[in-house]
Parts: C-alpha cells; sequence; structure tokens
C-alpha cells in the first residue's frame, strides 16, 4: 500500500511534526517555476502549449517586420477586398436594386474582417494560447488619461472633417486625370455620388444598415491591424514609422487611388499620435469617431430630406 508524504502548500515535504523537511518536491507546472531539489529554472513560454512556434508565426510576431513583409501585409487586404466586391459583391448588389456603397461593405465584411481581424487573433491564439490580442497589438501598454485622450481626439475628428472636405477638388482632379477608367460605379465621388440615383428609401437602408460596419466596427480593426499591429513593428524606421504607415494605408485603399494624396493629408496626424503618445486609441476615436459621425449624420440628412 502506497505510504502518503504529507507536504505544505508549497509542495515541501513535512515531518510529522509539521516542520518543513529541507528537500523539496520536483514539481513541473507549464510556463511556471520548476523546481527540483535547491536549484529554481524558468520555463519559456510556448506560443502553441508544448509545440514549437512556426517560422511564420515568429516572424509575424517579431519586435520588427522587413520591409517587403510590412509592404505586402499592407497591400494584400485591399487586392482581396476588390477581388471580392468585383466578383462577389457587386453583382449582388446590383442583382437586388442596391447601390454599390452596399457592395463595398459587404466586401469588407467578407474580406477586410477574416484576414486583418482573423490574423490577429490567430497570431493571438497561436502566442497566448487564446483568442487574445495581448503580445500582437501594441501601444496599449501608456494609455493617456481620459481628458487628455478627449482633447486630442476631438480635434483630429475636426481636422479629418475639414481638411478631407477641403481637398475634394483635389480629389476630383486626379480622378479626371488619371483614373476615369476605373470600372467601379459611382467611381470619382463621395458617397453621395454612389448611392445618388436610387429611391431614397433604398439609400436609407443602405446609409443606414452601414454604420455598424463601415461607420464603426471597420475603421476600428483596421486601426488595430495597421497601427497596433504593423506601423508598431516599423519601428526601426523611428520618426519616419507613422510617415511609411500612412502612406501604406494609403496604397491599400485600391478602390479609391485618386484620394491618395488628400488621405495622406488629413490622416497623418492619427499614426503621429499613436506613435509619439503610444497611445492606440488616438487613431481609433480619430478614424472610427470620424467616419461614424459622417455616416450617422449622413442617413439623418436622408431622413430629413437635407440631401438633394
Amino acid at each position: 500500500m502506497p505510504s502518503y508524504v504529507p507536504s505544505d502548500s508549497d509542495g515541501r515535504v513535512v515531518s510529522p511534526a509539521g516542520a518543513p523537511c529541507p528537500c523539496r518536491v520536483s514539481a513541473v507546472f507549464a510556463d511556471r517555476t520548476i523546481v527540483s531539489g535547491m536549484e529554481t529554472t524558468r520555463k519559456p513560454m510556448s506560443t502553441t502549449g508544448s509545440a514549437r512556434p512556426s517560422r511564420i508565426v515568429e516572424r509575424l510576431l517579431a519586435d520588427r517586420h522587413s520591409l517587403p513583409l510590412s509592404i505586402a501585409l499592407h497591400l494584400v487586404p485591399g487586392v482581396l477586398i476588390v477581388a471580392v466586391y468585383l466578383l462577389i459583391t457587386e453583382p449582388l448588389v446590383k442583382s437586388i436594386g442596391y447601390p454599390p456603397f452596399l457592395g463595398w461593405a459587404i466586401a469588407m465584411l467578407l474580406a477586410l474582417v477574416p484576414f486583418e481581424l482573423g490574423l490577429l487573433l490567430w497570431l493571438g491564439r497561436r502566442r497566448n494560447g487564446r483568442f487574445s490580442l495581448r503580445g500582437v497589438v501594441h501601444y496599449q501598454d501608456k494609455p493617456l488619461p481620459r481628458g487628455k485622450l478627449v482633447a486630442l481626439v476631438i480635434p483630429l475628428i475636426v481636422w479629418f472633417l475639414v481638411v478631407s472636405t477641403a481637398l475634394t477638388p483635389l480629389d476630383d482632379f486626379f480622378y479626371e486625370l488619371l483614373f476615369r477608367w476605373v470600372p467601379f460605379e459611382g467611381a470619382g465621388g463621395g458617397v453621395t455620388d454612389v448611392l445618388a440615383g436610387y429611391p431614397k428609401s433604398v439609400m436609407v437602408i443602405a446609409l443606414g444598415a452601414c454604420i455598424p460596419l463601415t461607420g464603426l466596427s471597420f475603421p476600428i480593426i483596421e486601426e488595430l491591424y495597421f497601427r497596433g499591429f504593423l506601423m508598431a513593428r516599423l519601428s526601426r524606421l523611428g520618426r519616419w514609422s507613422p510617415v511609411v504607415s500612412t502612406v501604406l494605408f494609403s496604397l491599400y485603399h485600391l478602390w479609391s487611388p485618386w484620394v491618395f494624396l488628400s488621405r495622406l493629408i488629413f490622416f497623418f496626424p492619427g499614426p503621429w499620435f499613436v506613435w509619439q503618445k503610444k497611445d492606440l486609441r488616438v487613431s481609433i476615436g480619430m478614424h472610427a469617431g470620424t467616419t461614424f459621425l459622417l455616416q450617422t449624420l449622413g442617413t439623418i440628412a436622408l431622413l430629413l430630406n437635407l440631401m438633394p
């Protein structure tokens, strides 16, 4: 019959009188201290439990990405969104009599979400053993006080709205000069142009239904991916990191290349302040705050007949 060996909560063998003996019982716990005899070591964390992390996971989770890898990770989701739109969602929304704006939203749902958010969650699963963004998305460790964050985000939203509106003639100029060949319906205009020509009820449904998606969720996912994941791994570029991030983010918008130059101007302050303040919520607030405001006000304006 096996004998019972008493021990205390630390795993030390105790004498019948209750005094701990100098020896210790060897114990091994995953990702915890390993104790054997009098020697203490530390077991390194594995991204998949006992399995060794794959090379691609190591490259993607490295502190720094090579520039070719970063360029690919910026542009591939844009290519996928355009492909899904042309092959699937544009024919779909046309067949049911809805504007292409809804087609773009569905294309992003089918391509942007699985690639950008899916990749982040997959890497978090490989790194942490569960679906988590810890160690994958950066600029979260030193959050600004709430008051300072609000005081920074509100002027950035105003900048975004005013400058993007003021630069619309520049967008029109580049569209007429270089991009009239783009095959997308409604190309060269804003959201109202993409919705124009459809019944009011259809426009309201299309724009209103997209508020939680293109107005809120997608901009948040883009900031997690492009700023928190990708820009954080351009650190070798120093002060040029937010510049390169903004350039590649503007190129990613393959569905509106004529807005490239103006997007560089009105969008750059967001990445710059994220890099400077080390708080991802700055660009999330600017980006998602602006798109949510524009689409909500646009839907209200349509309902109140304030738009032609």
